[in-house]
């Protein structure tokens, strides 16, 4: 997902293609005409029609201009971020990929439940520039260790400059493929991590989870995931299109939907496969929040 401040550019392959209005609204195209933005999957949830609060309905608020308001009281009265935070991701916001970063609305969620976990230990699957990573850094603190993993050696440097700017000394960055990272970092810690969080290669979610599993059992010399810790996987709704793929949900274009190897229609099926995955094994205690573009949350309860 990609924020950037209000009514600023907002860039999509290297590219402007207009103006957010608020910042996690719509997008304006130069004809005035809407461009739907990452935040427009907040307001299907919460906009449209009333429900009661006894329903599983998620509708609570009449129309998107009551949601954008909620939303933005929801962010304003959050713990703010610390500057050297949002400042990384002003600069982010500006970049070709800056649709692979979380939200500053969605950084100030996972920091408040790292803390309110009481995680000192996270392991990060999925670095990027690092502004998620920053994020753990503050949550877990200079006592605290936050491990992530990066595929693409430019993007770990970004995020290792970042890191020495800023005086951030307890993320480590390991590069290469987190499918063979996972399983060497898991033989060479002496802790296991209290929460994982994933946000990489959509179609490595079902082995991601398979490997984090299989390496953190009584029979591990040293469990990758403590009993109890917890694995947060990000996007696994997809713009609402891994729960609705028919035409009623304007997200679900043929482009999202092509069977193309390597596609993202292909990335839907992985994720579809991790929620069942995670939800069916007796191993874990599931929620999946549909919030962001939905945050699939799982407590290891052995």
């Amino acid at each position: 997902m990609f924020v950037q401040g209000k009514y600023d550019t907002v860039r999509r392959s290297g590219a402007a293609v207009g103006h957010v209005t608020p910042w996690w609204g719509f997008v304006r195209d130069a004809q005035g005409g809407g461009v739907e933005s990452p935040y427009l999957f907040i307001y299907r949830i919460l906009a449209s029609s009333y429900t009661t609060m006894k329903d599983n309905g998620t509708h609570l608020y009449p129309n998107e201009q009551v949601s954008e308001k909620v939303t933005e009281y929801a962010f304003e009265h959050s713990t703010k971020l610390p500057e050297y935070i949002t400042k990384h991701h002003v600069w982010g916001s500006d970049q070709p990929k800056a649709g692979f970063m979380i939200s500053p609305f969605q950084t100030q969620f996972q920091i408040w439940f790292a803390r309110a976990l009481g995680a000192k230990r996270i392991l990060e699957i999925g670095c990027y520039i690092g502004f998620s990573a920053l994020g753990f850094s503050e949550a877990v603190g200079p006592d605290g260790h936050v491990t992530t993993l990066e595929f693409d050696p430019e993007y770990a440097q970004i995020a290792c400059e970042t890191f020495e700017k800023n005086n951030v000394k307890n993320v480590e960055v390991i590069v290469g493929d987190a499918n063979k990272s996972i399983p060497e970092l898991a033989a060479a810690i002496d802790q296991p991590y209290d929460l994982i969080f994933i946000d990489a290669d959509k179609i490595s979610y079902p082995n991601y989870l398979s490997l984090i599993l299989s390496l953190s059992t009584s029979a591990s010399k040293v469990r990758l995931l403590k009993p109890g810790g917890t694995i947060i996987a990000d996007n696994i709704l997809r713009r609402g299109v891994v729960a609705d793929k028919s035409s009623s949900n304007p997200n679900a274009t043929a482009e999202e939907l092509s069977s193309e190897k390597g596609g993202r229609g292909e990335q839907l099926v992985a994720l579809d496969k991790f929620n069942k995955n995670l939800v069916e094994n007796e191993r874990i205690e599931t929620f999946l929040l549909p919030l962001f573009d939905g945050l699939g949350m799982g407590r290891l309860k052995d």
